[in-house]
C-alpha cells in the first residue's frame, strides 16, 4: 500500500520505491530503502511528516503517493 494511506502514530517497513530514476535516487537519498521503517509523525490531506533512521522528513502527497509500505502496526 503507498505510505499516504497511513496516518500518524502508524509504522512500516518500506518495500518499494517507484517513480522515475531521479526520483527514486532522491527519495534514497532522503533514506526511502527497501526495508527500512519508518513512522509516521503527522499526516494531512496526504501530505506527511515521517521519522526515517532518526530524521524528520516532511513529503508531499505525490512523493508518498510513490513509496510503498508493508507490515503497518501502530505505535505504542
Amino acid at each position: 500500500m503507498p505510505l499516504a494511506v497511513l496516518g500518524a502514530g502508524e509504522k512500516a517497513i518500506v518495500k518499494r520505491v517507484g517513480g522515475d530514476r531521479e526520483t527514486r535516487y532522491h527519495l534514497a537519498d532522503l533514506g526511502f530503502c527497501t526495508d527500512t521503517l519508518l513512522s509516521v509523525i503527522q499526516s494531512q490531506d496526504g501530505n506527511m511528516i515521517v521519522n526515517i533512521k532518526g530524521t524528520k522528513l516532511a513529503i508531499t502527497k505525490e512523493m508518498a503517493s510513490k513509496i510503498m509500505v508493508g507490515g503497518v502496526a501502530q505505535i505504542k
